[in-house]
């Protein structure tokens, strides 16, 4: 099993970019399942929320849904609640359960951000590499453009809140922040593109 596993970690980049080297060699199967469920995130966060329920009983994703009636509507629902745990969870540990900005570490003030939003890319919505864990209000600020962070995992402020004078609130929170690096997670490094698209359609400059 560790060997199986080290032939995975070979195709993973991120574990590449810390120094973690995984089997020099591997058969091209682990790499049609690697790239298989890489490219279908919702497949994946869904099929392994579903599989883990069956070994553990818990159904709350699902029970949350109850009182819809059986057809198309519940099981998109149950599927986009699911995905949503999945998404949190993985993010959330990624980073250990700490704010990548300030280091918050309070899990009921922390979210699971994405980068490019839920509306806009429906392929990776359940994906981790598009997701940032962040405080509460970075979250906010960060989906409303007040915020982002660059593809060199930079925090970049919006001029709408360096302008502000007379709010040591806006300077504490947020401005003080310009420039700083993120903390990076241990896995699931942020998509470089996604972060792009985010200081390019997001972002208020």
């Amino acid at each position: 099993m560790s060997w199986k596993l080290a032939n995975f970690a070979r195709l993973d980049s991120s574990l590449k970019r810390r120094n973690i080297a995984g089997a020099t060699h591997g058969a091209g199967a682990e790499k049609d399942v690697w790239d298989e469920f890489s490219n279908d995130w919702e497949r994946l966060a869904f099929e392994s929320e579903r599989l883990l329920n069956r070994f553990t009983g818990d159904s709350s994703a699902i029970a949350e849904v109850d009182s819809f009636p059986e057809g198309k509507t519940r099981a998109a629902i149950i599927r986009v609640r699911v995905n949503q745990g999945f998404f949190r969870a993985a993010v959330l540990a990624a980073y250990n359960a700490r704010c990548c900005i300030t280091g918050l570490s309070i899990p009921l003030l922390l979210n699971a951000s994405h980068i490019v939003p839920w509306s806009v890319d429906v392929k990776n919505r359940a994906n981790p590499r598009n997701g940032l864990c962040l405080n509460a209000i970075h979250d906010r600020a960060f989906d409303c453009g007040l915020l982002t962070v660059t593809p060199d995992l930079r925090v970049m402020i919006s001029s709408r809140i360096k302008s502000i004078r007379g709010d040591g609130t806006a300077l504490q929170f947020l401005a003080r922040y310009d420039g700083c690096s993120v903390r990076p997670p241990s896995r699931f490094n942020p998509e470089a593109a996604f972060l792009q698209y985010h200081n390019e359609k997001v972002f208020l400059v």
